[in-house]
This record gives C-alpha cells, structure tokens and sequence, in this order.
C-alpha cells in the first residue's frame, strides 16, 4: 500500500511547482504588448477547458465542480 501512495502524494506536491504560470510563460518567451495579453488569455483558457473536462471525467456537478475546477485553474496557475 504505502508503494503505491508515496508517487502519487509525491506527484501532488510536485504538479503545482513544476508547472509555470501563463504570465511566466509569456515572459521567457519575451511576448510584449498585444501578444502578452493574446497569449496569456488564450493560456488562461486552455488551462480552465482543460479542468472542466477533468471535472467532468471526474463525474461532478454543482459545488463540487466549480470548486475542483477553482482549484485546478489555480494550480495550473491560469
């Protein structure tokens, strides 16, 4: 049992530092003015799709749903 929990809580933790943030993205590409905004917005966008379909994969509705969709969006640092 704890073989199979220590990679998954390590994975956890590791997700949200390993992922960059749109804006961090934008800024190592060195996107300025109108191309920032574009790319951030559209970044900001697939990251929030790409939680609703994980909530839905998930089966959740309601609170549920828009909390874990929060939260992912979060993490994903949209």
């Amino acid at each position: 049992m704890r073989v199979l929990i220590a990679p998954v809580a390590v994975g956890c933790l590791a997700g949200p530092a390993i992922a960059e943030t749109c804006a961090a993205q934008a800024t190592a590409k060195k996107l300025h003015a109108a191309a920032e905004t574009s790319f951030v917005k559209k970044c900001a966008s697939d990251a929030k799709a790409k939680c609703e379909a994980g909530a839905k994969a998930k089966n959740l509705h309601g609170a549920a749903e828009t909390s874990f969709t929060a939260k992912c969006v979060r993490e994903a640092g949209a």
